[in-house]
């Protein structure tokens, strides 16, 4: 009987600390065995116009096909208080990269400051930060060199003399300033002949709010040959304008446009010329190389993205840019699906 409850006894001491030698492992298997997924969070101006919606396609795909979290967030409106809401909330959330498209540069300044403290790998994408802040910078395209394509582009369509106007997105966008202030240079001496009616007109990124300004705008200088739009949804509403009073074969608008949106006014003239870049994949881009970041790979001029293509670094080491513009036009705006 001895024995036996020997064997009995020392079944329960086994038991007991196989129990707990499985208890403690479990409460360390989390934090041991499964590392925390790496999470990049892509902040743009604002949600929910088409520009911005395939620009999250690609940043999906990108987290998909790296096997990161990547959270897509942003403001409804172009609201830079609301943008810096958002990132305090993010930050506290221990993300692990930030890339943001400041719809005022100057405002998100110290939210991004935290970011950096915090430890965050901070990028601008779309439209430049404070550079000082930022440890990479995406752009689509050569900001000057895109801004003097736009000007040729209507000096084309209306010729070299004649008033024009500009209706642009939010007044603080520091890269449709950018572009316009490049075309405004280029243009003094280039067109010396065109005549800018009035100071750049904002439409905060609404297309019926630059529908609004156009029709203001053909009102007020009835002389008006020529509109460029600056931002994605300025063109159209300009080319809806003109469409509306019948005045395409008057006044040529081009600009900044998906070919997809731009389909129906291109297709009947209201809208001559259409440019802008493929946003799917700047979102793609931009997801790669703050992966990259974060494991301690810089972007390299001339490096091929996958999905993206060829890329141009400037001697900076951290200003990125992914590519030339394509031109879109009623004859090949069907080839396009973004």
């Amino acid at each position: 009987m001895k024995s036996v409850k020997k064997v009995v006894l020392a079944l329960i001491v086994l038991t007991a600390l196989s129990g707990m030698v499985f208890a403690g492992g479990a409460k360390e298997a989390p934090a041991n065995a499964i590392a925390k997924k790496v999470t990049i969070v892509i902040m743009p101006k604002l949600v929910g116009i088409p520009y911005f919606n395939a620009s999250e396609v690609g940043a999906k795909k990108a987290g998909e096909d790296l096997g990161i979290n990547v959270i897509y967030t942003g403001p409804t409106t172009a609201d830079a208080a609301e943008q810096v809401r958002m990132l305090e909330d993010l930050i506290s959330k221990g993300v692990n990269a930030i890339c943001v498209a400041p719809n005022d540069p100057a405002a998100l300044s110290p939210v991004l400051k935290k970011a950096k403290a915090a430890g965050i790998v901070v990028l601008d994408w779309d439209t430049p930060a404070d550079q000082s802040l930022v440890d990479l910078s995406v752009h689509q395209i050569d900001d000057k060199i895109y801004g003097q394509h736009n000007w040729d582009l209507l000096v084309k369509e209306m010729g070299d003399t004649g008033d024009y106007a500009i209706i642009t997105g939010g007044l603080s966008a520091a890269n449709l300033n950018g572009w316009i202030d490049a075309g405004l240079a280029y243009a003094k001496t280039k067109y010396p002949k065109l005549n800018l009616v009035t100071d750049k007109v904002p439409s905060d990124e609404k297309q019926q709010i630059a529908y609004q300004k156009a029709l203001d705008l053909i009102k007020a200088y009835p002389n008006l040959k020529g509109i460029i739009g600056v931002s994605t949804p300025a063109p159209l509403g300009a080319a809806q304008a003109v469409q509306e009073k019948g005045l395409k074969d008057k006044i040529a608008v081009v600009g900044t446009a998906l070919p997809t949106s731009s389909r129906p006014y291109l297709e009947d003239g209201s809208l001559r010329v259409a440019t802008l870049w493929d946003p799917a994949k700047l979102g793609y881009l931009t997801v790669v190389l703050a992966n990259d970041l974060l494991n301690g790979k810089k972007p390299v001029d001339g490096q091929d993205v996958p999905n993206v293509g060829k890329i141009g670094v400037f001697a900076d080491g951290k200003t990125v840019i992914m590519g030339p513009p394509s031109d879109f036009t009623k004859d090949n705006a069907k080839d396009f699906s973004f």
